[in-house]
């Protein structure tokens, strides 16, 4: 059993900053591409930014400059840093991971989803 839960969603106002962390938890060997994806109200899902298991990292066009991601694999957890943040950013966020499972699963690998946490940016 594979687990994603994320932290840090909230009300903010433009301008302001959020940190997004998502920690993994299950019979997990290996972590390969991690990302984070968002949903606005009445729109598509998303590719907000990803990190691959190198550290090269990839950002939509709208949040480059003032999103970061970053990923800590001892501490099963990826994060992505939220500055300037504009009512265009309000949206649920979540989180991605493209792993391998342990041996009792053959390292299979497996592509495991957050539930998703609520970023409103409001003044």
């Amino acid at each position: 059993h594979v687990q994603l839960v994320e932290y840090g969603g909230g009300l903010v106002q433009p301008g302001g900053s959020l940190r997004l962390s998502c920690a993994a938890s299950g019979s997990i060997s290996w972590f390969n591409t991690m990302a984070w994806y968002r949903r606005a109200p009445g729109k598509e899902r998303e590719l907000v930014a990803e990190i691959t298991d190198a550290g090269t990292t990839n950002y939509a066009d709208s949040v480059k400059g003032r999103f970061s991601i970053s990923r800590d694999n001892a501490k099963k957890t990826v994060y992505l840093q939220m500055t300037s943040l504009k009512p265009d950013d309000t949206a649920v966020y979540y989180c991605n991971i493209d792993l391998n499972r342990d041996r009792d699963y053959d390292y299979a690998e497996y592509d495991a989803w957050g539930q998703g946490t609520q970023v409103t940016v409001s003044s």
